[in-house]
């Protein structure tokens, strides 16, 4: 019956990332791959959850205020003006609000431009959209943006191009000179910017996010998705957001109420709470995962790895294996999972190399190549238990007690 699945779903493959998870589970390993918490929500968000159940906030339902205080953050956060009745979705997650997005401006055949490693996602949902991914590396280990290939991926096709900063599964935060050559990029060739913006109160060392909506001429070009999942630790709650002009947002709204009708009516109440936090609390949320970095990064260091630039944002490390491991990433994963019980990502995994990037002069050299096998994610969105456990059984095999030495 095969035949009968669509050319898309045909082409669709369970995601790694989550098949490392369940993994995990089966093997009781330590789960450093995927990017959930395992530690408890807010306390006050689980009570406002619980007390919207028994009030019997149970059925189909739109929570309007929810869109004003997303609103009235974006304000405080960016100085953008948006209108909460038309410029704001409530959606079932980002993952619903990007793929909304995309399905609301995607024709068959437009290109879509994505910064590589990237997300595994947002491929899938611009196929599905009939649309076609466009990949311009980041050039390591700053994972730089180089103006000159940006500038040879597009052409008369291209339709939109995909932010997500700060960045999974590097950390980088991209820079305002960065985000300014994308601007005028996008305003030259009248495109639009769709944005996953989810880690934006998880920033490090005085970097703070910017929304590339901000920037002359792009708050009408930009299409903003983003969550309650990351900065509350809720990420199975699945309400999220997209913002943009209201043309964009109607058609999202009417995608969204098609697929899914609402998001699940409960926690869109306990959401109203969470949004009312104070800074206070953003503020300790970006120290205690700046903490959970350093004291991964400096395990990791000490076992080999190379850290050539701290993540910036996101609760992701994306380390080099170091020049005397002869594993690629893929092997050294399955190693570290059946020798140390614990799992983490291959970088291959969001790589995206271009069959056609011989034509289009981009750098294939051994270095741009090789460096497709060469990283490993590590989410440091655990406990201090769990970290704990893991920088246990990672120094154990590295120290030969637990078992073949990988570097």
């Amino acid at each position: 019956m095969e035949q009968k699945l669509s050319s898309v779903a045909k082409m669709l493959t369970c995601s790694p990332i989550q098949q490392l998870s369940y993994l995990a589970q089966t093997c009781n390993a330590i789960n450093l791959a995927e990017g959930f918490p395992d530690f408890p929500a807010p306390s006050y968000l689980k009570d406002a959850a619980i007390s919207a159940i028994r009030s019997d906030f149970n059925q189909y339902r739109h929570v309007q205020q929810i869109c004003d205080y997303v609103a009235y953050q974006l304000k405080q956060m960016h100085g953008l003006h948006v209108d909460p009745l038309t410029d704001v979705v409530i959606c079932c997650g980002q993952s619903e609000a990007f793929a909304a997005a995309m399905f609301a401006v995607i024709n068959q055949g437009d290109e879509v431009i994505l910064f590589d490693p990237s997300y595994e996602t947002y491929e899938t949902c611009i196929r599905l959209a009939g649309g076609v991914p466009v990949y311009v590396a980041l050039d390591p280990p700053h994972w730089s943006l180089d103006p000159k290939k940006l500038a040879k991926s597009f052409t008369g096709r291209t339709k939109a191009i995909v932010l997500n900063s700060p960045h999974n599964p590097t950390g980088k935060v991209f820079t305002r000179d960065e985000l300014e050559i994308i601007a005028e990029t996008c305003c030259t060739w009248d495109i639009l910017a769709v944005t996953d913006e989810v880690y934006e109160h998880i920033t490090f060392d005085e970097e703070r996010h910017i929304s590339i909506a901000t920037f002359p001429g792009m708050q009408k070009r930009t299409i903003i998705t983003s969550s309650l999942s990351k900065s509350f630790s809720v990420t199975g709650w699945r309400i999220g957001w997209a913002i943009g002009p209201a043309c964009f947002a109607s058609a999202i709204r009417n995608i969204h109420v098609k697929i899914t009708d609402s998001a699940p009516a409960p926690f869109q109440e306990a959401a109203l709470t969470a949004l009312r936090s104070s800074p206070e609390y953003f503020d300790a949320l970006r120290q205690d995962y700046k903490s959970k970095r350093d004291y991964l990064a400096q395990v990791l260091t000490k076992i080999g790895f190379q850290v050539s630039v701290m993540p910036k944002g996101s609760f992701f490390l994306f380390m080099e294996l170091p020049p005397t491991c002869t594993l690629s990433d893929v092997d050294f994963v399955e190693a570290l999972i059946k020798q140390a019980g614990v799992v983490a990502v291959p970088g291959c995994v969001f790589f995206h190399p271009d069959p056609d990037s011989s034509t289009k002069g981009e750098d294939l050299s051994p270095t741009a190549i090789s460096c497709h096998t060469r990283y490993i994610r590590f989410a440091f969105c655990k406990s201090e238990e769990t970290l704990a456990a893991a920088s246990q059984k990672l120094t154990e095999l590295m120290d030969g007690s637990g078992g073949l030495e990988l570097f």
